[in-house]
């Protein structure tokens, strides 16, 4: 809320176009623009849309809410955006209805555009001419004057519901970050099409339980072992001819990237084990292939965000990985240095790459790197730092320990800021950031801010461990982000809070986060139990005898496997949305650390928590979303009836309608409180 998110910067740098609600309390969100003098306007205003359009907020299509919740995007109103080239004129679709918005203040007002449907991620055309967009799984076209829409392609007879174009697929946005499925050519004339088709997938179906009469909503969802959906990209003409991408689909079959630049359509595969990635330039005329790169690693091939794209002068941005560090290669050559840990390239301006990396890893900066001034720093000061560039203009967003800052530069300087209207956070995070053990464990350890430890009045502290610590995140950063907001509330209730990051977690090196091939919680429970040893060594008040771990999603697994595995060291666990069963999780994920179930099912039942249901001695709680179409609420019921079985007390606390993030804000303002009533129970009585 409050935040500013997706910026584009217009071609000439003078103008930035961004999302921001209203205020810090407002879920609505708009699109705006900030001029060169720096003044702000908002284009585009969800409740005077919905005004002309004569009705009110209406639920999202199907369609839209899963791209939400890939996107963990709780904002309502407009919650995405395309431009043309020149940036003049922006498309957004808002309760399945589609509009065109002047990009320049004083341009004239949003309007309609008819579409044929719901509309789905609507691309403009780079002349502005024409919008594609997608509804009931068919791409369509149409000028944006309201005219001429046809259908380009869509599914056949019978393949409703199983096969859409232009969108993608649960695996592609979830785990392998690509969040599109069309792409326009250059001059207009045609389009990028991934076709997916579910036919062979597992399904789903999605129930509120608390509304039996509510009828329940299938998903594609490829388990762990099954078929992934069948993915072809093609090549569609508005002459209305179309040609096939021919590569080999059998050997590599997630797309991981694609796109259409000056140089053609550009195609980035992976093989179904993930060790082996392919980047393929695509001949528009015929489909044919030509291969560009290839990768290969013993583990997997890391994905890096942003990258397999081009300069200006065709020459190809991927990521290598040498001297146990993830580096930037430009045209065949890195050109980045051992142990600046490459985490994403963020764009491409000529021959200019902008990209984010990290010498340490409680901090995330952004770097330029171009043939004539090499690689560059932009970003200063501790955080997490992102950036957009173009025509000269750069905007730094900067997520610092004081909260959020955008920065606009021109050609280096500072021109001014984009404002952020998030709320002021009632207390202030106060961790000390700690290096512990042999393996230099980056941890932060929270205290309540009236604690005094020296004083003769002061009385131990029961510890909570607050980790993720599993792929793809950090926790212990010089960012005021969330999970520090929320181990400091728990702080304030009377607990030291400790966070680590273990092994597997990113910025540390690719031999760090592939330590957890074929077992994903010995070596971070390892991790854990040292952090704790280390931190109570030096520190005497904390209770060792009284330790709760608390996480969600990978980290609510990690909490189970804790109180199950060291119930020695662990007294208490709170799991929210806990991933119990490896074979239920998604094929690319899970396959990724643990490989194919049926060549390493025992990595499998080593990281099946159901298993040691048995060895259940301390108090735990399960706390899962029943409408999680993520991490399902099959997890916590399996988990719930192996220790029902295994005659072992525990407690469960559904979520009624609540998905992998909690969107409701009464059950988010309850939940705390609730883990904070289980853990004294368990810890202080």
């Amino acid at each position: 809320m409050g935040a500013v998110r997706h910026v584009t910067v217009t071609p000439d740098g003078e103008r930035v176009l961004f999302l921001r609600t209203r205020s810090g309390t407002d879920p609505s969100g708009g699109l705006w623009v900030r001029e060169a003098d720096g003044g702000e306007h908002l284009l585009a205003d969800p409740a005077v849309l919905q005004a002309v359009a004569g009705s009110g907020p209406a639920e999202p299509t199907p369609e839209e809410a899963a791209r939400r919740e890939r996107d963990r995007d709780l904002s309502t109103g407009v919650t995405g955006y395309a431009v043309d080239d020149a940036a003049e004129l922006a498309v957004l679709a808002l309760d399945g209805a589609l509009w065109a918005v002047p990009a320049r203040p004083g341009r004239g007002g949003p309007f309609p555009v008819p579409a044929a449907g719901p509309a789905v991620d609507p691309r403009l055309s780079p002349d502005g001419r024409l919008v594609a967009y997608v509804t009931r799984g068919a791409l369509h076209v149409v000028r944006t004057d309201g005219t001429g829409d046809r259908r380009l392609a869509g599914p056949g007879e019978g393949e409703a519901g199983k096969v859409t174009y232009g969108l993608t697929d649960h695996v592609s946005e979830e785990s392998l970050g690509r969040a599109r499925g069309h792409w326009w050519a250059p001059d207009g004339r045609a389009l990028l099409v991934a076709r997916v088709d579910n036919t062979d997938v597992c399904v789903r179906f999605l129930g509120d339980p608390a509304d039996p009469a509510r009828a329940p909503r299938p998903q594609h969802y490829p388990e762990a072992g099954t078929a992934n959906a069948d993915i072809s990209l093609h090549l569609l003409r508005l002459d209305g001819t179309g040609t096939e991408v021919d590569w080999d689909r059998r050997a590599f079959e997630y797309v991981a990237a694609a796109g259409w630049d000056a140089h053609g359509p550009l195609l980035t595969v992976q093989s179904r084990d993930q060790r082996t990635l392919l980047t393929l330039a695509v001949d528009a005329a015929t489909g044919a292939t030509r291969e560009l790169e290839r990768q290969h690693d013993q583990h997997w091939v890391e994905l890096l965000p942003g990258a397999y794209c081009r300069t200006a002068s065709g020459a190809l941005v991927t990521a290598r990985e040498s001297e146990d560090t993830r580096r930037l290669c430009v045209g065949g050559h890195v050109v980045t240095p051992p142990a600046l840990q490459v985490s994403g390239v963020l764009g491409t301006d000529g021959e200019t790459v902008l990209f984010s990396a990290s010498e340490d890893p409680l901090e995330r900066h952004v770097w330029s790197w171009s043939p004539e001034a090499g690689t560059v720093r932009i970003s200063d000061g501790p955080g997490l730092h992102s950036a957009v560039l173009r025509g000269g203009t750069t905007v730094l967003h900067s997520l610092t320990p004081d909260g959020p800052r955008v920065t606009v530069l021109r050609d280096g300087t500072a021109a001014g800021t984009v404002r952020s209207l998030v709320e002021e956070p009632s207390l202030r995070p106060r961790p000390e950031l700690l290096t512990l053990g042999e393996r230099r464990l980056r941890s932060a350890l929270f205290l309540p801010s009236w604690y005094e430890p020296a004083a003769p009045d002061s009385s131990p502290l029961p510890v909570l461990l607050a980790p993720y610590s599993g792929p793809g995140m950090q926790l212990v950063v010089r960012a005021r982000i969330w999970h520090a907001l929320v181990a400091q509330w728990f702080a304030e209730h009377g607990y030291a809070v400790l966070v680590t990051d273990g092994r597997g977690t990113p910025g540390r090196g690719p031999a760090w986060e592939k330590a957890v091939r074929g077992d994903q919680f010995t070596p971070v429970l390892e991790d854990q139990a040292d952090a704790l040893r280390a931190a109570a060594a030096a520190r005497p008040y904390l209770d060792t005898a009284r330790v709760g771990i608390q996480g969600w999603s990978y980290g609510g697994a990690l909490a189970t496997a804790a109180v199950l595995r060291h119930p020695e060291t662990f007294h208490a666990a709170v799991a929210g949305a806990p991933s119990i069963d490896p074979r239920l999780y998604d094929t690319h994920w899970k396959e990724r650390f643990l490989g194919h179930p049926a060549e390493h099912p025992e990595n499998y039942d080593r990281c099946t928590l159901t298993r040691d249901a048995h060895l259940l001695r301390r108090p735990l709680l399960l706390v899962h979303g029943t409408a999680d179409d993520n991490v399902a609420f099959a997890h916590t019921l399996r988990m719930s009836a192996a220790l029902l079985a295994a005659g072992r007390e525990h407690s469960v606390l559904p979520l009624p309608g609540q998905s992998h993030i909690v969107g409701d804000p009464v059950t988010a303002e309850r939940l705390l409180p609730a883990q904070l009533l289980f853990l004294d129970k368990a810890l202080r009585t």
